[in-house]
């Protein structure tokens, strides 16, 4: 209690720093980024730990402070506002977030995610299918004066599973060995999967439309086979020859070799998973599977830290940024418009609903199923990635998310990753009380 309020009586010295800090930005690019730093970094410690004191995980607080520090606009406060699109900040935040699925990649097993294959699969397929039809029936309800690829691409931005906002939660909650936990990754990364390639059909279409040219079924064909090839060449390929590649990388005798080719690793398969239109998290997360097979200890010299253990304290100052920075894109002011909220709080109600069918359709049983079907309602940076491909997109001159249907969308993105871990939280308890 007493260090409770002692971060009570702290917090208000640290936001009146801040504001002091953020009256002026003439430093440049780096100038920009090195004040982002001295703003984000300990507002994201006092924010965790507050939120740690208060029962909750410590990505609730990394959330809420980001909402906090990206809307004190509001209260005539702008000194900040350069952080919603500071692009040295939003690198920082992409590679948080990678490293953030490639240390869970590395504290994961392939045997284990192979043993729950069935389940995460049909968990996934599900998750992706029910929440499009429940998006698009929103859409064209609410809607009415849009065309169909409108209405099909909102229902898309309600597909995918931020698999980074649920592993942390389950890191922070130390459940990320269970085997909902093994059951959520997997899906959720099946989620991504299939939503990016719903994603990419939906462009493909609306690309085809505004050339002339019908999107055929061949391509459709084409791009299922690009991700299996991917996934599946990546794994195989990398169980086989990577660990003897580090084996002879190990004779170097060199501190930190070992790390440095691992990073390496995980960044060469995100960038492959980019180029074949797939998130890079989902790149990094096959990474770290595969390295979580290589017997470091075998390699490792005297007084030498294993790679997983020199990951932590890269990631422990690049996953907060991207937490925080979550929070600061979220836009207060957007609830205060009726067309919005409405369309916003649809959106998240059927978010909510259609996610909750995945823990139904889990093959297993004795399963907490209440906590897999949590663990896959937020959207998270997938969504948010979505949304900003169709402020891009349009169809004779009809844009497929103009800004209060991309407002609506981020506060669904945000609501749904903002209940997700006090939930998930609540669903582990409530089965141990069971």
């Amino acid at each position: 209690m007493k260090k409770t309020q002692l971060i009570a009586r702290k917090l208000p010295w640290v936001f009146a720093s801040v504001l002091l800090l953020g009256a002026g930005t003439d430093g440049g690019f780096m100038g920009g980024l090195l004040l982002a730093l001295v703003i984000l970094l300990p507002c994201a410690k006092l924010a965790a730990l507050a939120a740690e004191k208060l029962g909750q995980p410590a990505v609730m607080g990394e959330l809420i402070a980001g909402v906090l520090l990206g809307n004190l606009g509001l209260i005539g406060l702008h000194g900040l506002d350069y952080l919603k699109t500071d692009p040295a900040l939003d690198i920082l935040a992409s590679l948080g977030v990678i490293l953030l699925l490639f240390e869970v990649g590395l504290e994961s097993s392939l045997a284990d995610l192979l043993k729950v294959g069935l389940s995460s699969f049909l968990a996934g397929a599900i998750g992706v299918l029910l929440p499009f039809g429940l998006g698009w029936w929103v859409s064209a309800l609410m809607l009415p004066g849009h065309s169909a690829y409108v209405h099909s691409f909102v229902g898309a931005t309600l597909c995918a599973t931020s698999v980074g906002i649920t592993a942390r939660v389950l890191q922070d909650m130390g459940k990320i060995r269970t085997r909902e936990a093994k059951i959520i990754l997997g899906a959720a990364v099946i989620d991504d999967i299939l939503g990016l390639i719903v994603l990419a059909i939906i462009t493909g279409i609306i690309a085809g439309v505004n050339s002339g040219v019908s999107f055929s079924s061949v391509s459709v064909i084409w791009l299922v086979a690009k991700v299996v090839i991917f996934l599946i060449g990546s794994l195989v390929i990398g169980v086989f020859f990577i660990p003897r590649l580090f084996r002879q990388m190990a004779k170097a005798k060199m501190k930190g070799m070992l790390f440095t080719f691992s990073l390496a690793f995980c960044f060469l398969l995100s960038y492959l998973a980019t180029l074949i239109d797939l998130a890079a998290i989902v790149g990094a997360f096959a990474a770290g599977l595969i390295l979580e097979g290589v017997p470091f200890e075998e390699y490792l010299h005297e007084d030498e830290l294993s790679p997983e253990a020199m990951l932590h304290p890269l990631s422990a100052f690049l996953v907060p940024l991207f937490f925080l920075q979550m929070g600061i894109k979220m836009d207060l002011d957007s609830l205060f418009r009726f067309d919005v909220l409405g369309l916003a709080l649809a959106l998240t109600a059927v978010a909510l609903v259609g996610k909750q069918a995945c823990g139904l359709a889990v093959a297993e049983r004795g399963l907490n199923r209440l906590a897999i079907g949590v663990g896959m309602i937020p959207r998270g940076e997938v969504g948010l990635i979505f949304a900003g491909i169709g402020l891009t997109l349009s169809v004779g001159g009809e844009r497929m998310v103009d800004e209060a249907t991309f407002a609506a969308i981020l506060v669904m993105v945000m609501l749904t990753t903002l209940v997700s871990p006090p939930l998930l939280k609540w669903s582990f308890s409530r089965s141990r009380g069971a």
